[in-house]
């Protein structure tokens, strides 16, 4: 059932990104990409079986905010990329700030949010840093990696430039996040087995989302597309 509902999952998750994007052009976009992000970053919390692997649940979403990323660089440049990654780590940053502060109001006699608030967003730093890290070289790179496939190949190869870029972008963040997060806290041999099934499955996903881009390709419309800016 996870492999069934996993699937069906990315599928709807990458199919509102283009949704949202019909509807509220860049802004959605932007929009997609803080919320995605945030909510990944709880669902990282949670481990769940695929496939025979252990993984975090939050791998679904995070590569619809590559997807969004590649989307804003397709249609929008590179400097709207970066202004959307920018805006996702600044928001990462202050959730993470936000809810630290919330932990330490000393909560009423009658209240029962405060143990799960803390079971959730308790991160140790060490979790927080290891995320925002992650997320903000991987993004970077992406940008960076799509528009110089781009350079080189023209306004063909979308393919190309989508799966090469997100894809190694994949590695360099599960290779940051479990480096910084898990280095140490394992047996080697379980640490290379979470941050290669953590890649495997941020794979799969980020080939899923090809059709998506093409789709998005078509159903937008020319006259707000901006073109390919420095």
């Amino acid at each position: 059932m996870n492999e069934m509902l996993w699937i069906l999952f990315a599928l709807v998750d990458l199919g509102m990104v283009l949704v949202v994007y019909k509807l509220f052009g860049r802004v959605g976009l932007f929009g997609l990409l803080v919320f995605n992000l945030l909510l990944c970053n709880i669902q990282v919390l949670k481990t769940i079986e695929l496939f025979g692997l252990t993984t975090t649940l939050g791998n679904v979403l995070y590569a619809s905010v590559f997807l969004s990323t590649d989307l804003l660089s397709e249609f929008y440049g590179k400097k709207e990329a970066r202004k959307g990654v920018l805006l996702g780590f600044v928001a990462l940053v202050m959730m993470v700030a936000y809810m630290q502060i919330a932990l330490y109001f000393q909560p009423a006699a009658d209240d029962f949010a405060q143990p799960h608030l803390s079971a959730l967003f308790g991160f140790m730093p060490r979790i927080a840093l290891a995320s925002m890290l992650a997320y903000l070289v991987s993004q970077t790179h992406d940008v960076w990696a799509f528009h110089a496939i781009k350079q080189r190949t023209g306004t063909k190869l979308l393919w190309l430039r989508n799966n090469a870029s997100t894809m190694i972008s994949q590695l360099l963040d599960s290779a940051i996040f479990c480096t910084i997060a898990f280095w140490g806290m394992f047996p080697i041999e379980v640490f290379w087995e979470i941050m290669v099934s953590t890649y495997v499955i941020k794979f799969v996903v980020a080939a899923l989302d090809t059709p998506f881009i093409y789709l998005a390709k078509r159903i937008f419309p020319k006259e707000e597309t901006a073109g390919d800016h420095a």
